[in-house]
């Protein structure tokens, strides 16, 4: 749960959905509850996210809602042992407690057992949340023997999914199997000897099918249909309680057409007879046509199952355990037991358990998985460290900070989490026509079957039967639900890989949609710490000297520019003196004594007013000022001293970046609050043309160049680390934060990159060109599926070739077309960033061979299906 501008968001787990139509009319059910102002449906997390007002509606309403839709709302349940219990206000306190809770239903307590039963929705509540609620009505708790060595949330649903393929997989193998046998029986070869008591010799040397054999057919067929086959008449009798259809009714509809008319031609063939009848059995067609979508199912899911790879990849990060000191004491314990303040020890190789401040010792940090930088961090005293980064090398203790959901990587991983889950404006296209598929199959479907009994072949119904079966077979509206949810969760999986953080399928699509990207200077560019560069002592003044002097008075400064100079005497090892007569002058510097040694340390005026002669030193000044430094001017004792330059210094990877960027066709600018000498000299740097730089720009005016550039026609990515940046960042059509930022600047963003490497940004757009590309693929193909088939299952070829679509043809082509989706969004698992901007003008060969091999897959395919169609059937 999480306060929205509307009241409350909550994210609904719901079971039954399995095609587009089906996110369609969950979401129109919902839409319609009083109080709710947004709904995002995924097909593939099989997830709602909605936005309502808690004052309107409750979360009961919007169950209620999905089950009006004919699905499910998954619940969890756990029991917690309570004590401290004495009677029954007890007992109603505690309830009163659980139940408030956003996403649970239900928490009745029992006084003498001392235990709650919590149901509830594990995407709005935790475990941790339930035991703090039963903590504030006075009692303690704690996760019934049972429960507690039960898996956490994402170990359920792992189970949960593997449960369901192994489902699958086992009726999917027995459907083939039993229409197999089914099949050989059907069409046992003339040149074998009958089947006693099954069979009996034809003309021609063939066989004739006996009443017996038909009722062995059926009673092979009869556990396909009603048991590997529940799962369909499970969620269409859900959808149709409700007057509703959807993809279950289409395959109920086809099979139980072929398995009704077959047993009534088994068990009352006399009927068929005298109704002018053809007495042909479609036992096999029933059987292969379950056994063929629960394949496609089988290899659905397990497709699906891998798009949470990151997901899964960042859970595997957090430590189980963690090192603690209490009293003096080390101990072991759940990283769930540790508490923010808590003192923890982590020794070389060992993961960091959780957020923190660095209290004794140094090492070196992996923070690669996270950040996707490789270069190991430095950590000392007074140094923050990322829970679930590696301790590669001295041991440490630190303070813990930040704990459970609070993490760095906790975060990360929610964010990933609601990112995969989010629907891009692209999807509701193809939801909007999915919502009015399915009954339009149903409409087709029934004038389909009229028509060619009407004008068909003899035996006129069978002929229109089958017909029928294969249009409401072939028709499933599958691949165009899983379209885009799929590509979006690996896209936004593989991104978090690299340490690009993206929220949503929105994000993708705007960042696909960039013509211009502006880059704030200072901490995205440049390394935003102002650093020494040059130290330029005038004739008989030592260089250690100036330094020491201008350092030491520099120490009671709380100017940044100071600082680095500081930092720089720091680094040298050079000793402090005794400052005295300290005085700050108010946009020029500093004055005082050091050690008894008059000091001026600050710009020309300050000389001037001091009476400083600057000795020829003016043209070096000018000339460092040029480079983009800004040069400090000193004086001892009242006689010129010298020049310390201090500069932000260029990022080594910025040039490079920007030059990939160029290279993606984006119109590359650079804005900044510095002077334009200062800004042009750093672009120059970074091959920023001069006419693409906006210098002396106030922190609030950021947001009006933004806007400056939209109404020209950009669609602009801002690019920013600090909080004058937030309104830009907001303002932009994509905002992009450097997460080594601040936290205003990451929550005003649509993309944030764990490291300082703008290179990110060339890893982000290019995944979001990728995967809206991969979006676009699998449209084309769920779309372009349905349109060219449905024609042809419904016979419209009859006439140019005397054929039709078998049904179970129809339903491995249905099948295919969900599994082709769902590997071709798999495909961006291997989306490797691009290393140069050549690489981006001229993409490797192995990168356009295979994009041509898969593509030349899916036609070998096609053509498989159109040959099949016309030899085999």
């Amino acid at each position: 749960m999480s306060a929205t501008t509307t009241g409350r968001e909550t994210v609904i787990p719901i079971e039954g959905m399995f095609c587009a139509s089906c996110v369609k009319r969950v979401e129109r059910k919902l839409e319609r509850v009083p109080g709710v102002s947004d709904v995002s449906v995924n097909l593939a997390t099989e997830q709602a996210r909605v936005a309502f007002d808690p004052s309107q509606a409750s979360e009961s309403d919007l169950f209620e809602a999905v089950e009006s839709a004919g699905y499910a709302v998954r619940e969890d349940e756990i029991t917690l042992d309570v004590e401290g219990m004495f009677c029954a206000s007890c007992v109603k306190r505690i309830e009163r407690k659980l139940e408030g809770l956003p996403g649970v239903s239900d928490a009745p307590v029992n006084l003498a057992t001392e235990q709650a039963v919590v149901r509830y929705n594990p995407a709005a509540a935790s475990v941790q949340q339930l035991l703090d609620a039963v903590a504030s009505a006075g009692y303690s708790a704690t996760v019934h023997e049972q429960d507690a060595g039960a898996e956490s949330r994402s170990d359920a649903n792992e189970r949960r999914h593997l449960d369901e393929m192994r489902d699958y997989r086992l009726k999917a193998a027995a459907s083939i199997v039993v229409s197999a046998v089914i099949m050989a029986l059907m069409f046992w070869p003339s040149w074998l000897p009958d089947i006693p008591y099954f069979m009996e010799s034809g003309g021609m040397g063939g066989h004739m099918v006996t009443q017996q054999m038909n009722v062995l057919l059926l009673a092979l067929a009869a556990p396909i249909q009603f048991w590997a086959g529940r799962v369909f008449y499970r969620q269409a009798w859900a959808a149709g309680r409700h007057l509703q259809a959807n993809m279950a009714t289409l395959v109920v509809i086809g099979t139980t057409a072929a398995f009704s008319y077959s047993a009534l031609v088994t068990v009352w063939p006399d009927f068929v007879s005298r109704a002018g009848l053809a007495p042909e059995t479609y036992f096999d067609s029933a059987t292969i046509i379950i056994g063929l979508i629960l394949l496609g199912r089988w290899l659905e899911a397990r497709a699906k199952f891998q798009t949470t790879g990151a997901i899964k990849t960042l859970m595997g990060l957090a430590p189980r355990t963690a090192s603690v000191i209490r009293d003096g004491v080390e101990s072991a314990i759940p990283i769930e037991d540790v508490r923010a303040g808590d003192i923890l020890r982590v020794r070389p190789g060992e993961k960091i358990p959780v957020d923190g401040i660095v209290l004794e010792g140094r090492s070196s940090v992996d923070e690669s998985m996270l950040t996707g930088e490789s270069i190991p961090v430095e950590k000392a005293g007074s140094d923050e460290v990322i829970g679930g980064t590696i301790n590669t090398s001295g041991s440490f203790t630190f303070e813990a900070t930040k704990v459970g959901e609070d993490t760095a990587l906790a975060q990360i991983i929610r964010m990933v989490q609601d990112a995969q889950g989010s629907k891009a404006p692209i999807q509701r296209l193809a939801d909007q026509i999915a919502l009015y598929f399915v009954p339009a199959v149903l409409v087709v479907a029934a004038l389909t079957f009229i028509i060619w009994l009407i004008v068909g072949p003899e035996p006129q119904f069978n002929f229109a039967l089958t017909v029928t079966i294969a249009v409401l077979i072939i028709a499933c509206p599958c691949a165009m639900g899983l379209a885009t949810p799929t590509a979006i969760m690996v896209g936004t999986g593989k991104g978090a890989e690299s340490g690009v953080l993206i929220r949503g399928g929105e994000a993708l699509e705007n960042a696909h949609k960039l013509t211009a990207i502006v880059l704030d200077k200072t901490g995205t560019i440049t390394q935003g710490k102002p650093v020494v560069t040059d130290i330029l002592p005038a004739d008989g003044i030592q260089h250690e000297r100036l330094l020491a002097l201008v350092a030491n008075l520099e120490a009671a400064s709380e100017h940044p520019l100071g600082r680095a100079i500081v930092d720089a005497a720091a680094d040298q090892g050079i000793e402090s003196g005794e400052v005295s007569d300290f005085e700050a002058v108010a946009g020029h510097g500093i004055t005082g004594s050091v050690d008894g040694t008059s000091v001026v340390v600050g710009n020309r005026k300050l000389m001037a007013e001091s009476g400083i002669e600057l000795d020829g030193s003016a043209g070096r000044f000018e000339e460092l000022a040029a480079a983009g430094k800004t040069p400090v001017l000193v004086a001892i004792d009242g006689a010129f001293a010298g020049l310390i330059a201090i500069a932000d210094p260029v990022k080594p990877t910025s040039a490079e970046a920007i030059g990939e960027l160029r290279a993606l066709g984006l119109d590359v600018w650079m804005i900044t609050g510095d002077n334009r000498t200062t800004a042009l000299a750093v672009a120059q740097d970074v091959g920023i043309p001069d006419d693409r730089v906006m210098a002396e720009v106030l922190p609030g005016d950021k947001d009006q160049q933004i806007q400056r550039l939209q109404k020209e026609g950009a669609a602009v990515a801002m690019v920013g680390d600090g909080i004058n940046d937030a309104p830009a960042l907001a303002r932009a059509n994509l905002g992009i934060a450097i997460g080594t930022g601040s936290d205003v600047a990451l929550e005003a963003s649509d993309i944030t990159l764990m490291g300082g490497d703008l290179r990110g940004v060339v890893s982000a757009i290019a995944l979001s060109r990728k995967t809206v590309q991969t979006v676009k693929q699998n449209l084309v193909w769920a779309f372009g599926y349905n349109v060219a088939l449905i024609p042809v299952a419904a016979g419209a070829l009859y006439w140019l070739t005397g054929d039709v679509l078998n049904p179970a043809l129809a339903a491995g082509a249905m099948a295919l077309s969900s599994v082709s989706v769902v590997t071709n969004s798999l495909r961006l698992r291997r989306f490797n960033p691009p290393d140069t901007a050549d690489e981006i003008a001229n993409p490797p060969l192995s990168a356009r061979l295979a994009e041509a091999g898969y593509l030349a897959g899916i036609a070998a395919l096609a053509v498989a299906i159109g040959a099949s169609w016309f030899y085999w059937f």
